[in-house]
């Protein structure tokens, strides 16, 4: 699966701004135990069966802790892996393995987390043309990567800023409201005066204002937090005029359901506001010596 690529400056950023909170005052432990260095083999390990995200930003966390550590992913960022597997092998520094080894930890797990929630969902809505998208519930600072593990699970990526695209929440609609300006009026004018290109989406809650929506043209009605049985009426009244998003407790017992029902699209908040972190380590070990011959075997 393709996704997004991030622009590395920007990955850099927040490695770099990771490594500042875990070291700044160094790594006590490690000096007072091996003031001495010398070189280490390290491997990161899937504990349970999960979607790889994060591994060009653990990449980029021992890179900036030490250029010369020898880097060997086994697998690639997207790729699903059982319980057990090698994500990667790490040659280099003992110290600066085990000063880089949280914070790519935390990234791996945290990436891989959002990739693997994302990853059931799809698969929960698999034989549907229902599509699984992000929302903006991303941690500050974060959201470009969140957003990218994402797609790395096979989701797709809703609006990644305020400027990405028109979406007329409910806060609008109430503000709207107070001065006598009704939905259809609102969708009407956010085509007349915002940038030209960009789809109007309207945040819907009731089936009156499905109506509303379609007066106005709305190129997306988002149907918020409606049971399948509203869902499957909306679409009903949609019939191809707009784009139908469901949005609002989506869980994976119900996605399905939602699916069935008619959306064309689910947004899921819990993809990156509360994806599990998924359980990957970081372990040394001593390579086999290729010199040592293996002795014969008893007769």
């Amino acid at each position: 699966m393709s996704a997004i690529p991030v622009p590395y400056s920007h990955l850099r950023s927040a490695v770099k701004a990771a490594l500042r909170e875990d070291l700044y005052a160094g790594d006590v432990t490690t000096a007072a135990l091996f003031p001495q260095d010398f070189p280490a083999h390290a491997r990161i390990l899937a504990q349970e069966d999960l979607t790889v995200a994060g591994m060009e930003v653990a990449r980029c966390v021992f890179t900036e802790i030490d250029s010369s550590i020898s880097f060997n992913p086994r697998y690639t960022d997207s790729d699903v892996v059982q319980t057990g597997s090698v994500l990667l092998i790490l040659k280099g520094s003992a110290r600066s393995l085990l000063m880089g080894e949280r914070v790519a930890l935390n990234f791996l797990q945290h990436l891989s987390g959002i990739a693997t929630l994302t990853t059931r969902f799809c698969q929960a809505v698999g034989g549907y043309t229902t599509k699984i998208l992000d929302t903006r519930k991303t941690t500050p600072g974060l959201r470009m990567l969140e957003k990218w593990a994402v797609r790395l699970g096979g989701g797709l990526n809703h609006r990644s800023s305020l400027g990405d695209g028109i979406l007329i929440k409910d806060n609008h609609l109430d503000l709207l409201q107070s001065r006598g300006i009704t939905l259809t009026q609102a969708c009407r004018t956010a085509r007349e005066q915002g940038p030209h290109g960009l789809r109007v989406c309207v945040e819907i809650r009731s089936l009156d204002q499905v109506r509303q929506a379609l007066e106005g043209k709305a190129d997306v009605i988002l149907l918020d937090n409606m049971g399948p049985l509203l869902v499957r009426q909306a679409a009903a009244m949609v019939k191809g005029h707009a784009v139908l998003e469901v949005s609002g407790g989506v869980t994976l017992e119900n996605v399905r359901e939602m699916a069935s029902a008619g959306a064309d699209f689910i947004s899921i908040g819990a993809l990156t506001h509360s994806a599990p972190a998924v359980d990957i380590n970081m372990e040394f070990f001593i390579p086999p010596n290729p010199k040592q011959k293996t002795p014969p075997r008893a007769a």
